[in-house]
């Protein structure tokens, strides 16, 4: 760790968890998914996974939330698995300055989307699983059980409904990659997919426990088992870095400075290369749809633990 001690997370998680109590009630939750309005704001989690085995957890860290755009990070790595670099020939690896459901940059780079964490550029890694496998959702279900080590981890079908039946930007973005020859598989079949992969539920430490390879150069601590390639692992906390939070990436990399993925859930998870990962869940929302007392609960680890990656 940075500095002589190794700080105590717990007493630190437990300080974060009554530090924030003055942020609630100053964002939003998610509405425009129905099933994710009726979560409660006052929910706050929080667990950190040491690449020492190490791990710490606060409040509802243990309780099963909707990841959403979180879901991203686990398809690009089957993406990645899958094509390599050949990957970047459809999508790119620039922050996108714009919203994460956003048309305005595809239309004028002709369905080219600025990187794989926007919603455009998350339906063409998402395409690029489905047209070369006959069960996408499961290879992808299988991974995340895996990395997270819960054989229980389930998509929420309700959730899923509910991302369907008022997914239509997403369809628009879909359907505008399709005219551009962006996505392969049928239209239909990638949106499914899409909202089923966005529909699944885990904890903090869940998702602490599942990205925490991407701390330890592609390697699970719990197996030793490399997992993916360590430049896969640098590559993707780059990517992490720059573009995981849409265009708040600028704000959070100044307050927090750590890679990190967020999702209208209200999880953002973060990594901390060669030391950690951590997960913080709070549904209330900024104007940008990260999560406004997740962020703040991360910089307030980082302050207290010196752990960023400046």
């Amino acid at each position: 760790m940075i500095g002589v001690e190794k700080p105590d997370f717990q007493t630190i998680l437990e300080e974060i968890e009554r530090e924030t109590q003055a942020e609630f009630g100053k964002g939003k939750v998610a509405d425009y998914i129905p099933a994710l309005a009726r979560v409660s704001p006052r929910k706050f989690g929080m667990a950190i996974c040491g690449v020492d085995g190490g791990e710490w957890v606060c409040g509802d860290a243990k309780e099963a939330f909707s990841i959403q755009s979180i879901s991203k990070v686990f398809t690009l790595l089957l993406a990645l698995d899958r094509l390599g670099s050949g990957l970047w020939k459809r999508v790119g690896r620039e922050p996108s300055g714009s919203a994460f459901n956003s048309l305005v940059l595809l239309e004028a780079e002709n369905g080219y989307p600025r990187n794989p964490f926007i919603n455009a550029g998350a339906l063409v890694v998402t395409d690029c699983i489905a047209s070369h496998s006959v069960a996408p959702i499961r290879r992808l279900l299988t991974l995340i059980r895996k990395l997270s080590l819960n054989q229980t981890i389930v998509i929420d079908e309700e959730v899923a409904l509910s991302e369907e039946q008022h997914g239509f930007k997403n369809a628009a973005i879909a359907n505008f990659l399709k005219s551009h020859g962006n996505l392969n598989a049928d239209v239909g079949v990638v949106l499914n997919t899409y909202f089923r992969q966005c529909a699944i539920n885990m904890s903090c430490l869940d998702l602490a426990r599942a990205c925490l390879p991407f701390a330890n150069k592609g390697v699970m601590p719990s197996s030793g088992e490399v997992v993916f390639p360590a430049i896969r692992a640098r590559r993707v906390n780059s990517l992490l870095l720059t573009c995981g939070l849409y265009d708040g990436v600028g704000n959070f990399a100044f307050r927090v400075g750590i890679p990190a993925k967020s999702g209208v859930g209200g999880g953002i998870v973060g990594v901390v290369p060669g030391h950690l990962s951590v997960c913080v869940w709070s549904p209330e929302l900024d104007e940008l749809g990260n999560s406004l007392v997740g962020t703040a609960a991360l910089e307030l680890l980082t302050n207290k633990t010196s752990l960023s990656v400046f």
